[in-house]
C-alpha cells in the first residue's frame, strides 16, 4: 500500500483498492470504539479540541478510571490536564522518572554523561497504571520510542494527547507545514 501517494483517494466514495474490506470486522470493543469515534466526528466536527473529544469519548465509553504517562518536561501540562479531567473521573499519573532507574543499568547514553542521569521508565508507567485499573491511558509528551514501549505494555487501551517535540513546541505538525523548514531540512519543495 502506498496511499500517501494515491491523488484519487477513491475509498473515500467507497472503493476497496486494497481488496481486504470483506476480511475486516468490527465487533466487540472495537465496534463500540468505532461507533463512539464516529458519533463524536459527526456531532461535534471542527467544534471541539482535542482535549474536548477525548473527555466526550471517555464518557461515552463509559470509562471512569483514566491513567495519564507524562514526561517530566510537562508536568505542569500533565497537573492542568488531570485537573480538568479530575472534574468527570478518577485520575491516575505516572511520571516518566517514576522508579528512579540509573541510566547505568542499561548502558544508556546520558544526555550529560559527566553527570548522574535517571533513565524514563515507559514500561514502569504502563505498570504501575495497570495497578490502577485505569480503563484509557492518556500520553502526555513521552520521548520517542518511550511511547511505543508505554503502548506496547499497556494493558488499557492508549490515546496521545500531547506528542513532545522538544524543536517545535510539541507542535511535530509544524515540521510539515513550514516550507522553510521543509527545503532546509529534508530538502522538499512544498
Amino acid at each position: 500500500m502506498k496511499c500517501a501517494a494515491c491523488q484519487n483517494k477513491e475509498c473515500r466514495n467507497g472503493k476497496d483498492c486494497s481488496g481486504v474490506a470483506k476480511d475486516i470486522e468490527y465487533t466487540g470493543e472495537d465496534l463500540d470504539c468505532m461507533q463512539v469515534a464516529a458519533a463524536i466526528e459527526g456531532q461535534y466536527y471542527m467544534q471541539k479540541t482535542r482535549l474536548e473529544e477525548l473527555i466526550l469519548f471517555a464518557k461515552k465509553m463509559g470509562y471512569q478510571k483514566l491513567g495519564i504517562a507524562f514526561c517530566i518536561g510537562l508536568a505542569n501540562e500533565a497537573a492542568t490536564i488531570t485537573r480538568i479531567l479530575n472534574k468527570d473521573f478518577e485520575v491516575y499519573s505516572t511520571c516518566c522518572k517514576v522508579c528512579g532507574i540509573p541510566k547505568e543499568r542499561y548502558e544508556l547514553e546520558k544526555i550529560h554523561p559527566e553527570k548522574f542521569e535517571v533513565t524514563c521508565n515507559p514500561k514502569g508507567q504502563a505498570f504501575l497504571l495497570a495497578e490502577k485499573q485505569t480503563e484509557l491511558n492518556i500520553i502526555v509528551g513521552l520521548c520517542m520510542g518511550h511511547d511505543i514501549i508505554f503502548t506496547r505494555n499497556s494493558e488499557a487501551p492508549v490515546t496521545t494527547l500531547i506528542v513532545k517535540d522538544r524543536v517545535l513546541a510539541h507542535n511535530p505538525a509544524g515540521a510539515i507545514y513550514s516550507g522553510y523548514y521543509l527545503r532546509k531540512k529534508f530538502n522538499l519543495e512544498d
